[in-house]
């Protein structure tokens, strides 16, 4: 059986933390998938861009890709920008969206493998506040998979979790370190569900200044890596039926 190419579909960033980040977690994956060619294209800001990855595959034969946008919730680059992007593509190539990342246990996982990172422990939990920090959104449905997402954390062990947003929606990490603080946990870390460094990130990382911990970005973790091969094993199990590979 033939293995479409993975594609991993990047933002992208003035940052350049950003791009280093994306390729770390990119040879983690084929680390883990020795065989499977995995190339990475970016929205903007960086090179290569998608349309120039796909013309380059084109150019080589490739016909099945299966394009992953790097993305932690379905907002407006999962359903509109990518694509509007992919529909420019070669008209032989035969091209699968994958899923988002996100919502999975593996990104809790991995959440909670930066906190311990960071300086706590599994007996903290049930003393410890944490802001779950995302990006944020204008879509209602990416704000409320983040707000399920810190619901069934808190169910964990923590002693409570508030989501919190660096654009678009409220509240800031402050005014939610704040409120941990209030509801009387003894300690606050702030957890960024987020994949890169960049400008939000480092908006979320000054928000928690008066945190006692602060993660680092999800960024090339394990976890990380194994949700992008399910959601290419998701989606690519489609496009092989589809063409009778």
């Amino acid at each position: 059986m033939r293995r479409p190419v993975l594609l991993v579909v990047a933002h992208g960033s003035r940052d350049p933390r950003h791009a280093a980040t994306v390729h770390d977690l990119v040879r983690r994956v084929r680390s883990l998938r020795p065989g499977l060619r995995v190339e990475t294209g970016f929205l903007d800001f960086t090179i290569p861009s998608v349309k120039g990855v796909l013309e380059s595959l084109d150019a080589e034969g490739v016909r099945d890709v299966v394009a992953l946008p790097l993305l932690l919730t379905r907002a407006f680059h999962a359903k509109a920008d990518i694509p509007a992007v992919l529909a420019q593509a070669p008209r032989r190539m035969r091209i699968r969206q994958a899923g988002v990342l996100g919502p999975s246990p593996l990104l809790l996982a991995a959440l909670e493998r930066r906190l311990y990172e960071a300086g706590l422990t599994p007996a903290d939990k049930s003393s410890t506040g944490v802001v779950l920090a995302s990006a944020g959104s204008s879509d209602p449905e990416a704000i409320a998979v983040i707000a399920d997402i810190a619901r069934e954390w808190r169910h964990t062990g923590w002693c409570a979790v508030r989501p919190a947003f660096a654009s678009a929606s409220l509240p800031r990490t402050e005014q939610a370190v704040s409120e941990l603080r209030a509801l009387g946990c003894a300690r606050v870390a702030v957890a960024p569900y987020v994949l890169a460094p960049g400008f939000l990130p480092d908006r979320i990382a000054r928000g928690a200044a008066e945190a006692d911990v602060l993660a680092d970005v999800l960024g090339p973790a394990p976890e990380v890596a194994q949700v992008l091969l399910e959601r290419y094993d998701e989606a690519r199990v489609p496009l092989l039926a589809a063409v009778g590979a």
